[in-house]
């Protein structure tokens, strides 16, 4: 039995899944024509109570667009120090948009109201870039997992509107916030101008995100997919997989988030752990006095795998593919495991 906790992008398509994927309806989506790409899109704005979404081949792409869509070479953009779009996306901040980062220095991720307008540069003062978006996430994946209180959500709003600034949402595992709050989609709508959801993280898709947003911004989406190259053909077979996962796979999150809980209550009990982040949904991070190759490799010699972090931190994420079975045997394997301290 192999177990791995490294992410929940590593899920392949369910027996039911690949079914729906193989029976979808599919045209060209170059032209608007696929019938499955297009149901999903509707399906996801409906969701959200939002005018428009556009299907994008990966998270990455979604957010850079939504980037470009809000903003002008030479401005800059608000964002965590955690933040995915500056951390994980290749530059693509500058590289796609002639875009700087203000990065704040936020909590598990997440930042406030507060810090965001002491962020703003004057408009007036042309030595400085132009402030023309705030960027956040949630969950937070550098953060561990964390959810935004919505209360600061419609705050860091309020500054976007009195600043008349763009607000983005990257949402890659904004599933599992929703479920661990018990929140409604068309709460985030009502708030943020462009959402960026994806399909193949949380809900076991095998590829696929999703922007939606405001008509007046959306209706330039497509030209800046198809300049980056996100321009598909018969994409309604990864569509398909989409409407799938969003009609079976939203409500099951809460098994990952109750497993991450309970490998966190036993990873407190470990004498080798030195902190656990707190886990609000399925997302891991934690810290061990002893060597972090030493315990990464015995675990591996059990097939249980999963990544270290860098800064002393390692991290397991639950998914789909980890069932009850794997998780105790997992959780066996975990307290047995007897470490050597570091040498400092």
């Amino acid at each position: 039995m192999k177990i791995d906790l490294r992410s929940d992008t590593i899920t392949k398509p369910t027996p039911a899944m690949l079914t729906a994927m193989m029976n979808a309806e599919v045209g060209d989506d170059v032209y608007k024509e696929d019938p499955a790409t297009n149901e999903l899109e509707r399906r996801i704005a409906d969701m959200f109570g939002m005018d428009d979404a556009l299907f994008f081949p990966t998270g990455s792409m979604a957010n850079q667009a939504a980037i470009k869509l809000h903003t002008q070479p030479g401005e800059q953009l608000i964002a965590d120090k955690y933040a995915h779009v500056y951390n994980y996306e290749g530059g693509g901040v500058s590289f796609n948009s002639g875009v700087s980062c203000k990065l704040i220095d936020g909590h598990r991720g997440m930042i406030t109201a507060s810090q965001v307008e002491e962020s703003i540069n004057p408009p007036d003062f042309y030595h400085s870039p132009l402030t023309s978006l705030v960027c956040i996430e949630n969950t937070t994946n550098k953060g561990g997992g964390a959810c935004y209180d919505f209360k600061e959500i419609k705050k860091i709003k309020d500054v976007c509107v009195n600043h008349k600034l763009g607000y983005h949402l990257d949402g890659a595992r904004l599933w599992n916030a929703l479920v661990a709050n018990g929140e409604d989609p068309k709460q985030y709508g009502e708030v943020f101008d462009t959402i960026s959801v994806c399909l193949s993280k949380g809900l076991g898709a095998p590829v696929g995100s999703v922007l939606v947003g405001d008509k007046n911004i959306m209706e330039k989406a497509i030209r800046v997919r198809k300049v980056l190259g996100g321009g598909m053909r018969q994409v309604g077979y990864m569509a398909a997989a989409g409407l799938y996962a969003i009609d079976n796979h939203i409500s099951r999150l809460s098994e990952d988030h109750k497993r991450a809980k309970e490998i966190g209550e036993v990873l407190t009990e470990l004498s080798f752990v030195t902190h656990v982040e707190p886990i609000d949904t399925n997302i891991i991070i934690f810290k061990i006095d002893s060597d972090q190759e030493e315990f990464i490799a015995k675990m591996s010699t059990k097939n249980i795998h999963f990544y270290g972090m860098g800064q002393g931190k390692l991290r397991f994420v639950t998914h789909l593919e980890y069932t009850q079975e794997m998780h105790e045997y997992f959780l066996e394997e975990l307290m047995s495991i007897k470490l050597n301290k570091a040498v400092l």
